[in-house]
């Protein structure tokens, strides 16, 4: 299906090619289920760069990185795609360590600017050749931090090429027949020809550069005077755009321009989300990202029910409604976190910042400083890159901010970009937070509720991906409670690792242990006294997380314990160590990693002598 060498190939088998790819994407995600409408978006603009690069040497830096399907298939992974997001396949985002031409790990967005102009500037002082360019959609620009690095890389006087893919983005237009004819002008090939040739001959001489300098000025003030400049040339950019980013051939044309300029140039292409498969480009937020579906018509194959998410939602509304402070926040995720109904209903009350968590955290200390009840719903991994306004602009003043961290724990076939495994640590730090972990729907909606309307301070309710487990009962909101009573061996855990704390016990029961399992409802601050009086009634305790090992509850718990010194108690960890956990599903990466029932089973026996 791939041609050997991508830059001999003619703008006939190009356009063939692309049509090739978007059915290949189709089928693929339609059996494991991914981001579609992002990649279906920049098919013709990733066949353009593996015509004119050769991205073995030169670097492409994803933004993000979910419209990367079709680089993967150009990449020679085609017969790994059916493999997508699954344990051991190919991964749903770029990955340095799966294939070379993947330039960077990408996760998280508005990045791709600063590392691709650190990529440059190390090309620069190491005296090497090669190009380096970065791929960024509109929704990346949302986010500060691709502002910084646009700004330095348009003043460093670095080759660099950034493509920016406006798939709905509001960019000012210039206004105006003639501007619009001078713009389309300036990007025909006989005048970018034309273009690169002067440059060329001019540089040759003093004389000659001196002419280009004063020509230069002369063609900027006219420019000036009839066309608005854009923000990107202002920054030091040489802009190219807007241009039809499905135009496969044109975008070539422009790409080999760009590579022969030595400095940085933006491309600035329109886009369609899900071009070419009618369900995704009628509804591109919904086929963003998906589960397997019949391709015919986009239907889901898996009816997904209730969800940690949608209760976080349904809970939300029911708070509006009773109270006219609460307001909601999120970071480009209103799907994702449930806040649909709550954007309909209270839309005066629900805000939408972008990918701008910083941002989010920032505002919601301002809300709270005059009387509002502000709830950020972030997703955990998300939440790390507002760590300092966690600090600086919420808990010193000690603000009444809620925090509804979703996706808390594994993740699934996202991968250890998405995995929500640090907050644990990382949110415990903070002084005066308090960490509620609901196990169950009733749980959340009690537990959130609480944290509205009866704390006075920086508050967080961290659930999960997806549903429920087999416990679904309400146990309390602060402390911890006894689940199952038992003689031999404590379980503790929190969250929906309770669920495999219990199965655990029952594995232990048919081997002739008794286990006692502990909930711990909150982990902040954590209710020790419990916890030890229940541990020494069995001498033994293991500690069940989901979460890295560093920070997490059970060493606080440990050195707590050894603090107070008395009766000597046996404590074991099961938690997913000091490591990046791959993409799979939950329960795959549960006993991968060892924090299974079956895992934890096995550590009790060790603990109580019987291993």
């Amino acid at each position: 299906m791939i041609p050997e060498r991508l830059n001999e190939i003619t703008d006939l088998q190009a356009r063939m090619l692309c049509d090739q790819l978007r059915e290949r994407i189709v089928d693929s995600v339609s059996k494991t289920g991914g981001h579609l409408a992002s990649s279906l978006g920049v098919v013709e603009a990733t066949v353009a760069v593996h015509r004119v690069f050769d991205l073995e040497t030169d670097r492409l830096v994803f933004d993000v990185g979910h419209q990367c399907y079709a680089h993967k298939i150009l990449t020679r992974r085609d017969g790994q795609m059916d493999s997508l997001r699954t344990l051991g396949g190919l991964s749903g985002f770029p990955k340095p360590r799966e294939h070379r031409a993947d330039a960077f790990i990408a996760g998280h967005a508005s990045n791709a600017v600063s590392v691709a102009l650190g990529m440059a500037r190390a090309r620069t002082l190491n005296g090497e050749s090669y190009s380096v360019l970065a791929m960024l959609g509109d929704g990346a620009m949302t986010g500060g931090l691709a502002y910084e690095g646009l700004s330095d890389a348009g003043q460093s006087g670095e080759q660099l090429v950034v493509i920016l893919n406006d798939n709905g983005m509001s960019i000012t237009k210039n206004v105006g027949g003639v501007a619009q004819h001078l713009a389309q002008q300036r990007l025909k090939p006989q005048y970018l020809q034309f273009k690169k040739v002067y440059r060329r001959a001019t540089s040759l001489t003093a004389v000659g550069r001196g002419l280009y300098r004063f020509t230069h000025r002369t063609k900027q003030a006219v420019k000036n005077a009839v066309l608005h400049c854009s923000m990107f040339e202002d920054m030091g950019f040489t802009y190219l755009g807007p241009v039809d980013g499905h135009d496969v051939n044109y975008l070539t044309r422009l790409l080999r321009y760009a590579k022969e300029l030595n400095c940085p140039v933006l491309l600035h292409i329109k886009t369609v989300k899900g071009k070419g498969y009618p369900p995704a480009e009628k509804e591109p937020d919904k086929f963003h990202g998906v589960g397997p579906f019949r391709k015919e018509d986009g239907v889901p194959l898996e009816s997904h029910g209730e969800s940690f998410s949608s209760v976080f939602g349904q809970t939300m509304c029911e708070l509006a409604a009773e109270r006219g402070d609460v307001a909601a926040i999120t970071a480009a995720m209103r799907g994702g976190t449930g806040l649909d109904r709550f954007a309909r209903e209270y839309p005066d009350r629900f805000f939408d910042v972008g990918i701008a968590e910083g941002h989010a955290v920032a505002m919601a200390a301002g809300m709270a400083k005059q009387r509002m009840v502000p709830v950020a719903a972030i997703y955990s991994t998300f939440l790390q890159r507002a760590y300092d306004m966690l600090i600086h602009d919420v808990a010193i003043q000690g603000l009444h901010v809620v925090f509804g961290v979703d996706r808390a724990g594994l993740s699934g076939e996202d991968g250890e970009t998405h995995h929500g495994v640090f907050d644990t640590a990382y949110l415990s730090s903070v002084p005066g937070m308090k960490i509620y972990c609901p196990a169950s729907f009733a749980e959340l909606r009690a537990m959130l509720r609480y944290a509205v309307e009866k704390v006075r301070g920086p508050v967080a309710v961290r659930y999960p991906k997806g549903g429920e487990g087999t416990f679904q009962g309400l146990c309390g909101i602060e402390g911890a409670s006894v689940v199952r009573p038992g003689t031999d061996v404590t379980i503790a855990a929190y969250g929906t690792m309770i669920n495999e704390a219990l199965a655990a016990a029952e594995l232990l029961e048919n081997k002739g242990v008794s286990a006692q399992v502990v909930k711990l409802n909150s982990i902040s601050p954590l209710d020790v006294d419990a916890v030890a009086a229940c541990a020494q009634k069995t001498g033994r305790l293991v500690v069940a997380e989901e979460c890295v090992d560093a920070g997490c509850v059970g060493r606080r718990l440990a050195a707590e314990l050894a603090l107070r010194g008395g009766p000597g108690i046996r404590l074991a960890l099961v938690n997913l160590g000091n490591r990046f956990v791959q993409h799979g599903t939950v329960a795959e990466l549960r006993q991968l990693c060892g924090i299974d029932g079956a895992s934890i089973c096995r550590r009790a026996m060790e603990v109580t002598g019987h291993g």
